[in-house]
């Protein structure tokens, strides 16, 4: 007849389970063991079969979940301040944590970019989509281009500071331009009359409903808001509706 044992060992950090099967000719042992970062504790289940309580484990994978979430908000609160191209150390000090925490939940500035576009992407996305998309073209302009602006506003000091660093990390290139090409389409759905025309039209067009043309007239022209929906609509017009 089999009988079974089992012994937990416990030592800090490790928790081990020897379970030992003893019959009249044979000893088998079966070795477990489950890394916890805090003193082990067991836990006996009504059956009574001890396990090994992995809460302290559970405990610290959500202490290092919120310091990661708190390193990308701290990047994104930087950049909404101005600080357009932060260093992991101006982050580190934003969050609360140690420049090792910093690199201990991300490798390198790419794996931090990579983590905001992901934690980003779907919300910044939402700015462009819906609308009024309905009516004539002069208004389909008109609503494209407030819609378009008001997204630009809010996401202006992102991705001007996207812009600084696009020679510098692969990762960006490619989030920039998977962004562009989201633009595209979406422009193309709010005037699908561009797609009729030349290809330099329609290039045109991109180029003048762009966050590039967008920036140049609020920052290097310094005019209002009002004013430079008023220039986009203007140029937008001229090309679509007397093309």
């Amino acid at each position: 007849m089999l009988r079974k044992q089992e012994k937990p060992l416990l030592q800090r950090g490790w928790a081990r389970t020897i379970t030992l099967y003893v019959a009249r000719h044979s000893v088998g042992v079966h070795f477990s063991f489950a890394y916890i970062d805090l003193e082990a504790q067991v836990a006996t289940n009504s059956n009574n079969v001890t396990q090994i309580d992995d809460r302290p484990l559970d405990g610290r994978r959500q202490r290092g979940e919120r310091t990661r979430l708190a390193i990308i908000q701290a990047a994104l609160s930087l950049q909404e301040d101005g600080v357009l191209v932060p260093t992991a150390q101006q982050i580190s000090d934003r969050a609360g944590v140690l420049i090792r925490s910093f690199f201990r939940h991300f490798e390198d500035m790419e794996s931090l970019f990579e983590a905001v576009d992901a934690h980003l992407r779907d919300a910044y996305e939402a700015l462009f989509v819906g609308g009024d998309r309905s009516g004539d073209m002069e208004a389909r302009i008109k609503h494209a281009v407030a819609r378009r602006s008001d997204a630009f506003e809010q996401l202006k000091n992102l991705m001007v500071g996207t812009k600084a660093q696009l020679w510098r990390y692969e990762v960006l290139r490619n989030n920039y331009a998977r962004s562009q090409r989201g633009l595209r389409r979406d422009l193309e759905q709010w005037l699908p009359e561009m797609l009729e025309l030349p290809d330099a039209i329609q290039e045109s067009v991109d180029a003048i409903a762009s966050f590039e043309m967008w920036q140049r007239l609020r920052s290097e022209q310094n005019l209002s808001e009002e004013q430079s929906r008023a220039v986009v609509a203007s140029l937008l017009g001229q090309l679509l509706i007397r093309s």
